[in-house]
């Protein structure tokens, strides 16, 4: 681990970042990649959940290495940055917009619109988007969400879809439903474990689709980045996937087994220290005789992010310091031969909205910073 973090802190000085970053390293998101195609199931498309990997120049990667020019979509500014950068994208909404929203993407936005599918999750909203398009004069591509177990909204059976598709709005068409299984990882064995919710999973969207018609299963959705590998057979045409191309740590699942992290937060050491707590030295000296304080650490450039500490190894945060985004402490091994300028390295728990964090992503290959990515902007 040390030899790589070395390797990674040698590209950063050659590259002239001596401030906080988002590193990618493309050699193993390349790999990533590869084991996606490798594992995959042949009757499956990927659609690339945009939130995850919110990087034009990163969409384009792995979409030109997957053939894919689909993308779930969850935020209109970045909706309509990836229509204008790819002109052969299909655009599938993964979460359902407010009618108001709808409405302002439509009549203000810059964007070909037409090649956006909406979601609709109730009867309710069938009849504002019905609403909408008549108001525009315009036709309204849609998928209905499905629940198949996560109960987090969408049809709850296939008996009100069928009630939902009869009455269908005449100027919104019905390009299939979306169901999502974030559930089935987390099922215990006492209740039938994982495989079993899967399937179930899977069971239950083949029923909703079997209410569709023929002209109506263009996009048979399912599963996301812990489950999509594991889908074999069943009703879907395509998964989503996002995060699993660079593996935060939330990710660390069995479904994706063999794949590496190729995020990471890289910052700037700025002091190494031997901590002392605000107060009478005494407390600190007790504390730390305790094992609940650290008699090394260090100062980090930056800090508070929705990451995890991998580099010096045994760098851990600490509760009676906190956390701060200006200077973070990070406690460390009493034989840490860290110093000031060193980098310490974090990786992501989570891609979305982190890869955003610091305008731009230094990508790393064949030992060297070769470019810089510039990410989508939070707003």
């Amino acid at each position: 681990m040390s030899t790589y973090f070395s390797t990674l802190s040698d590209a950063l000085k050659e590259a002239g970042i001596f401030q906080p970053c988002l590193l990618l390293d493309r050699d193993r998101l390349d790999g990533n990649i590869a084991l996606v195609k490798r594992r995959l199931d042949p009757g499956l498309a990927v659609r690339l959940v945009d939130k995850s990997l919110a990087c034009l120049p990163l969409l384009a990667h792995i979409g030109k290495a997957l053939g894919t020019s689909s993308f779930m979509t969850f935020h209109p500014p970045i909706s309509e940055a990836v229509l204008k950068a790819f002109p052969d994208a299909d655009l599938l909404y993964g979460k359902p917009m407010p009618i108001g929203t709808a409405r302002t993407a439509l009549v203000k936005g810059d964007a070909d619109w037409s090649r956006v599918c909406w979601l609709i999750d109730s009867e309710e909203r069938l009849a504002e988007y019905g609403a909408l398009a008549d108001e525009l004069g315009i036709g309204l591509r849609i998928a209905f969400e499905i629940d198949v177990g996560l109960h987090r909204g969408g049809f709850a059976d296939p008996a009100a879809l069928s009630k939902a598709l009869s009455a269908l709005p005449v100027r919104l068409h019905c390009e299939g439903v979306m169901a999502y299984e974030a559930h089935a990882p987390l099922i215990p064995g006492l209740f039938g474990g994982p495989a079993k919710a899967l399937a179930e999973a899977s069971a239950q969207a083949a029923a909703f689709v079997a209410c569709l018609g023929a002209d109506q299963r263009r996009i048979l959705n399912i599963g996301g980045s812990k489950t999509a590998l594991l889908h074999r057979g069943g009703a879907a045409n395509e998964v989503s996937m996002g995060s699993a191309f660079v593996l935060p740590s939330d990710f660390d699942t069995p479904g994706l087994d063999g794949f590496q992290p190729a995020a990471f937060i890289a910052t700037p050491i700025l002091k190494v220290v031997e901590p002392m707590l605000p107060g009478p030295p005494a407390v600190t000296r007790l504390l730390q005789a305790l094992g609940r304080f650290p008699r090394k650490g260090c100062y980090l450039y930056g800090g508070k992010w929705m990451a995890e500490p991998v580099f010096p190894q045994g760098m851990k945060t600490n509760g009676l310091l906190g956390l701060s985004s200006n200077q973070q402490f990070m406690g460390l091994p009493a034989d840490a031969t860290a110093r000031p300028g060193d980098y310490a390295f974090l990786r992501p728990t989570q891609s979305e909205a982190v890869l955003q964090q610091f305008g731009s992503i230094a990508v790393f290959s064949g030992g060297k910073v070769i470019d810089r990515w510039p990410a989508l902007p939070m707003a």
